[in-house]
This record gives C-alpha cells, sequence and structure tokens, in this order.
C-alpha cells in the first residue's frame, strides 16, 4: 500500500556523468540515426536520454523506498522533460534529485482504485543551475494481473 506520508520526500541525490559514448549507445538504441547524437565530438543528449539516471542511481535507496509501491502493480503513467536551456552535452556533470509532487487515488475503468504518484526530478549543473526536469507519473494498479491477462 502506498504511504501517502511520503508527499514531499527527496531522495539523497546523486551525480551522473553525461557521457559521449552512451549518448551514441542511447541514439543507436532508439534507432535515431541524427549526427549531433551519433558523430559529434562534444554531442548533446536526446530529449528523453535523461531517463537513464537511473543506472547512476543506488539501487533501493531512491524516494520510491519511501512510497512503498507494490512493483507487482506498478504501471508507467507518463514522463515529461523540461529543459531550462539547451540540452546537456557530453562532459557535462549532473546533480539529480528526485522528490514526490504529488500521491492521489482515482477510480478505474475496470473496477479498483488506482493510486498515482508523481515525481519530479530536478538535474543541476555544478553551478547549481536547473538545466531539466523530468516529471513521471507511476501508477499502482487496485489488483495484480492475472496470468493469461484476464481480469
Amino acid at each position: 500500500m502506498v504511504d501517502r506520508s511520503a508527499i514531499g520526500a527527496t531522495d539523497d541525490g546523486y551525480t551522473m556523468e553525461v557521457e559521449r559514448g552512451k549518448i551514441r549507445e542511447f541514439a543507436r538504441a532508439t534507432q535515431s540515426a541524427n549526427p549531433d547524437y551519433l558523430d559529434a565530438p562534444a554531442p548533446v543528449i536526446p530529449p528523453t536520454f535523461l531517463t537513464t539516471q537511473q543506472f547512476w542511481s543506488t539501487p533501493g535507496a531512491g524516494v520510491f523506498s519511501k512510497v512503498r509501491m507494490d512493483r507487482k502493480r506498478l504501471l508507467h503513467g507518463g514522463q515529461e522533460y523540461v529543459f531550462h536551456g539547451p540540452p546537456p552535452a557530453a562532459g557535462t556533470r549532473l546533480h539529480v534529485r528526485t522528490r514526490v509532487e504529488d500521491i492521489y487515488e482515482k477510480e478505474g475503468s475496470r473496477g479498483g482504485t488506482m493510486t498515482f504518484v508523481i515525481s519530479v526530478t530536478e538535474f543541476r549543473d555544478d553551478e547549481g543551475r536547473l538545466v531539466a526536469e523530468a516529471r513521471s507519473t507511476a501508477i499502482e494498479t487496485a489488483r495484480p494481473p492475472v496470468e493469461g491477462g484476464a481480469s
């Protein structure tokens, strides 16, 4: 069961190094042929590259450990990125911190209550300037999925 007292909770934060090779790998994985991501000496990141920030965090130590969502009933409800200037380029160090912005419930169309958890991840440069934000919606369904897809 989701812990509503986690609204406002933050993680300890961590540092993410934006690496040229990782930008290239991400661009290839997303089937991009954009030379700005593949061939530039200091390529900028594709907008959704910030999703990879999870690889720099400590597993199990993030803010979602405070929310206590049941991963068997977890759905990804959406992702949004806002850049406050040009996208970061290779060689940039980003300081990452996530907070739980809101938790609310809504009745599902198939019966059962869905719990929505809205989180905001901030990406700041070495000078502390806000470079980008990622807003994510996670949904916990009322029941775990049933084998075979029947509800």
